[in-house]
């Protein structure tokens, strides 16, 4: 069975904290990871989470503030130490190059990895795979930000009892999904008759940024929702100045985008108990998880209740 789920390497904003890592978030999809915003002991984070950096394939970076980036070098020389044979994605704003580059080169080793830069400078698809597209979108923060979609193509979902009375049993199945059609006891069936879309997950990363639409667009109906929640209402005049949300300002981003779960995160070192940020998001979007540090967070099961695989 495949896996789909969100680590939580690390919940800390600005400031790490003796529970909080600085930030850090890998997304397990089947046979591959897609890291998330590499902070600080990111690394070590890896270790203690039982998770291998060599199921690292793509690195997605917001912004070149440090809390989101400082993790970058001995993650990428671990890889290098490790001889990852496949290339690694590196996908970050196009005008925090500069940084990029020393932190790619931070220090002294051997560069045995095939990383492969890919610099954002507006809104679209970054990456376009067979198993999902990786897009961005620019949002509201300064440096300039970008968030992050993953989102699978929609496929099919079989209908057993059609199948059944059609006669199409065993390897015909596979033979009718590859082709489109198939004749089974005198009759073409079309794979139309036999299936529903079944529509492809979706994951949004929304990190930094201040109230935007741009936020919504990223989590529209997303299954899973990783979302900044730096702040409580009380303290929204700091979220405002600084340009970052509160906890109710991401339920809001999740419940208006139709998403189905929200994990919270990126908390400021001002709440030692997130249960406060927990009990605001919770009371306007109902399916929230506070992050904590090795967490493991499932992508909910397809819309049409069939397992990824």
């Amino acid at each position: 069975m495949s896996t789909r789920e969100l680590v939580v390497l690390g919940t800390a904003s600005q400031a790490p904290t003796r529970q909080r890592n600085h930030n850090g978030y890998l997304l397990r999809w089947d046979g591959e990871a897609i890291l998330f915003d590499p902070g600080e002991g990111t690394q070590r984070q890896l270790l203690l989470a039982g998770v291998s950096p060599w199921s690292i394939r793509k690195i997605c970076i917001t912004h070149f503030h440090g809390d989101h980036c400082l993790g970058l070098p001995g993650v990428l020389q671990r890889l290098s130490l490790d001889g990852v044979p496949h290339p690694v994605d590196v996908a970050f704003p196009e005008s925090g190059t500069p940084y990029y580059e020393r932190l790619r080169h931070a220090s002294v080793f051997q560069d045995r990895v095939d990383v492969r830069p890919c610099p954002v400078r507006s809104d679209g698809v970054v990456i376009d795979g067979p198993a999902f597209a990786l897009s961005a979108v620019r949002l509201d923060h300064d440096p300039e930000t970008f968030g992050w979609r993953i989102e699978e193509p929609p496929g099919r979902h079989m209908l057993a009892e059609r199948l059944d009375e059609a006669g199409i049993r065993g390897p015909a199945v596979g033979d009718l999904l590859r082709s489109g059609s198939l004749t089974a006891n005198g009759r073409t069936v079309e794979l139309e008759e036999m299936s529903v879309e079944r529509p492809g997950q979706r994951m949004a990363f929304v990190m930094d940024t201040g109230l935007c639409d741009a936020a919504v667009e990223l989590a529209a109906e997303a299954d899973l929702l990783v979302c900044e929640a730096t702040f409580a209402s009380a303290d929204q005049h700091l979220a405002r100045r600084y340009r970052h949300l509160t906890a109710g300002d991401a339920a809001r981003v999740a419940r208006d985008a139709g998403a189905r779960r929200l994990v919270i995160t990126h908390f400021s070192q001002r709440y030692p108990d997130v249960r406060l940020l927990f009990d605001e998001a919770s009371a306007i979007f109902p399916e929230v998880v506070a992050a904590e540090d090795l967490m493991r967070v499932a992508v909910p099961h397809r819309r049409d209740g069939t397992v990824p695989g």
